[in-house]
């Protein structure tokens, strides 16, 4: 892994938030990339139950200050940054007031999906993109994790497939059993669509249920990874006949050379 450049793109990553099966992946895998000579960046939403004070996180004037158009809307893009400590890794943060000040993540207090979560997971796609072509900075690997990140592959490959930045990266998914119930906000497929994607590309979107947008980000990754010991049938049979190559799931205290080797052979091999 010396000298590769992964660019990690998670909802979730310890120690800012609580330990999930994402976030102690999202920690665990660059930490191993770090130490083996990699070059890693992360990116996370920065979500308004962050302690920001505790953490550190300071924003980077030179990289916030664009907007992004989120369903015709101008949306400010604010980026922060933090070192995880001992571990000589930076964490970038993906902020907005209207999306990610809240002090919760994902969900209200009542445990209700937060109804622009769609939004949200558009936002951050399009926001790790801009801000790692501001920082001219050419992944091999993009690895995702969670499902605010899923929409990563779908826009790097149809609104961005004109970026040279990204030419050689391969888009790696790892897929989990962390998922919520129902559905997005069922206008998803529209504001997806006002960017210009193609229709085909998103027609399970017009029910933006958890498995539906894990269906996307598996057809617009390159190589996948089970990170989740049991995963909907719906999810494993969809990875079945994606015919891309599939690392099976791995523990936390197992993973460290499977995932060097997938890495090597399968994504950049």
């Amino acid at each position: 892994m010396k000298d590769k450049r992964i660019l990690y793109v998670s909802s979730e990553v310890v120690p800012y938030l609580p330990e999930t099966e994402i976030s102690s992946m999202s920690f665990e895998a660059p930490r191993m990339v770090n130490q083996l000579g990699g070059q890693i960046r992360i990116f996370m939403p920065r979500y308004g139950n962050i302690n920001e004070r505790r953490h550190q996180l300071h924003e980077v004037i030179r990289l916030s200050g664009i907007n992004l158009v989120i369903n015709d809307l101008d949306m400010p893009l604010i980026i922060k940054v933090a070192s995880i400590p001992k571990e000589r890794i930076q964490v970038y943060f993906i902020d907005n007031d209207e999306y990610f000040k809240r002090k919760a993540t994902l969900t209200d207090e009542d445990g209700n999906l937060f109804s622009d979560n769609d939004e949200r997971a558009i936002f951050f796609a399009k926001g790790v993109i801009e801000t790692v072509k501001k920082l001219n900075w050419s992944p091999d690997i993009i690895h995702v994790h969670g499902w605010l990140a899923s929409l990563l592959p779908l826009y790097l490959k149809e609104y961005y497939k004109d970026e040279p930045l990204f030419n050689e990266s391969k888009i790696v998914t790892s897929i989990y059993n962390q998922s919520f119930d129902g559905s997005l906000n069922k206008d998803m497929h529209s504001k997806i669509k006002f960017d210009n994607i193609d229709d085909a590309a998103i027609e399970s979107l017009n029910k933006p249920t958890y498995n539906n947008l894990m269906k996307v980000a598996i057809d617009y990754s390159d190589a996948l990874i089970i990170g989740s010991e049991k995963l909907p049938e719906e999810l494993t049979n969809h990875l079945q006949n994606s015919e891309k190559p599939v690392l099976d799931y791995k523990s936390k205290d197992e993973f460290s050379e499977a995932y060097t080797e997938f890495y090597n052979t399968k994504v950049l091999g």
